[in-house]
C-alpha cells in the first residue's frame, strides 16, 4: 500500500481535480474561492522554483544534497502538499455535496499518508532533517 502512495499520490490529485472538473465543482466565481486557488497555484509554483535546477522530483527519492531550506520550505515542510489541498478544499467548499466532500478527504487522507511516507524517507537520508522538522510545519505554517 505505501508503494501505491508513494508513486501514485499525484495521480490521486489529478483524479480528484478531473473529477471535480468534470462535475463542474472546480472553479467557483465567488472572489474568496477564487483568491485562494490562486494562492494555492502561486505556493506551487514557489515551491516548484525553490528546487535546484534538476533536482525537482514527484516521487519521494529527493535528488537534492541537501533539504530545501528556501521559498516556502523556511516556513512549511510540505508546501507542493499544502498548495493542492488548498486548491482542493476551495473548490470543495464552494461546492459542499457528500460527492465534493468524499473527493476533499480521500485527498486529504492520500496527501497525509504521502507525507508520513516522505518523512520517514527524509528523515533516513538527511540526518538533518529531524531538527529542520522541529522548526517548521509540516503543510500549514504555524498550525501543522
Amino acid at each position: 500500500m505505501s508503494t501505491v502512495i508513494t508513486r501514485y499520490a499525484l495521480l490521486f490529485v489529478i483524479g480528484a481535480l478531473v473529477l471535480l472538473a468534470a462535475t463542474h465543482s472546480l472553479f467557483s466565481s465567488s472572489v474568496v474561492v477564487i483568491a485562494l486557488q490562486l494562492l494555492a497555484v502561486s505556493i506551487a509554483i514557489w515551491a516548484r522554483r525553490s528546487f535546484p535546477t534538476k533536482t525537482f522530483r514527484v516521487d519521494a527519492a529527493p535528488s537534492a544534497e541537501t533539504i530545501i531550506r528556501r521559498g516556502p520550505y523556511r516556513l512549511i515542510r510540505h508546501p507542493m502538499y499544502c498548495a493542492a489541498l488548498l486548491f482542493i478544499w476551495a473548490a470543495v467548499l464552494s461546492h459542499l455535496s457528500d460527492w465534493t466532500m468524499a473527493i476533499g478527504v480521500v485527498v486529504t487522507i492520500i496527501a497525509a499518508l504521502r507525507v508520513i511516507l516522505e518523512e520517514r524517507f527524509l528523515r533516513d537520508r538527511y540526518p538533518e532533517y529531524a531538527a529542520y522538522a522541529q522548526v517548521t510545519k509540516a503543510i500549514v505554517p504555524y498550525l501543522i
